[in-house]
């Protein structure tokens, strides 16, 4: 947030205003960042949960259903749906673990992969070019105000994805 003058404002001391303009910005930012994927989506009947299954599946191959419900935070009524429609659609298969024969280990197919790929271009373009922009420093600053609006549980559940590669 910018004072008009070009100099950036004391951000310890934000007003309610500028607060509302921070969340006003991050919602119009969302719904750029989600629009292509969302199209692309409506037209094979699927929505964000479902691309946010294929998101994590692909970032976390072989993640168990457990594991997912956690990253998603959704019930396992709800997940289940949304992976019985993926499965049957061919996108994500699931494959018995080998240690415990209870648990799912999920995979994203050929076809899967390939949408996922679809969906995430160009929300990876967008991104590339918002970084570019704005120049690494705002890079890091960003990525700290994103993990510092995280509850302590779900930055956790995040380090661990991110240091799953």
């Amino acid at each position: 947030m910018s004072d008009g003058t070009g100099r950036g404002q004391n951000l310890l001391f934000l007003t309610d205003e500028q607060l509302r303009q921070g969340s006003e910005a991050m919602f119009f930012a969302y719904r750029g960042f989600t629009a292509d994927p969302d199209r692309i989506l409506a037209d094979l009947s699927y929505g964000r949960a479902h691309h946010r299954a294929i998101h994590f599946i692909h970032r976390s191959e072989g993640t168990t259903v457990n594991n997912l419900l956690a990253i998603l935070g959704v019930t396992k009524q709800s997940l289940n749906r949304v992976l019985r429609t993926l499965i049957d659609d061919g996108l994500v298969e699931s494959k018995v673990g080998t240690k415990d024969k209870r648990e799912r280990h999920l995979f994203l197919t050929e076809k899967g992969a390939k949408l996922e790929q679809e969906l995430s271009s160009s929300q990876r373009q967008r991104m590339r070019k918002a970084f570019r922009d704005a120049g690494p420093e705002a890079v890091h600053g960003f990525r700290q105000v994103l993990e510092s609006m995280m509850d302590d549980d779900l930055r956790s559940l995040y380090k661990s994805i991110k240091d799953f590669e």
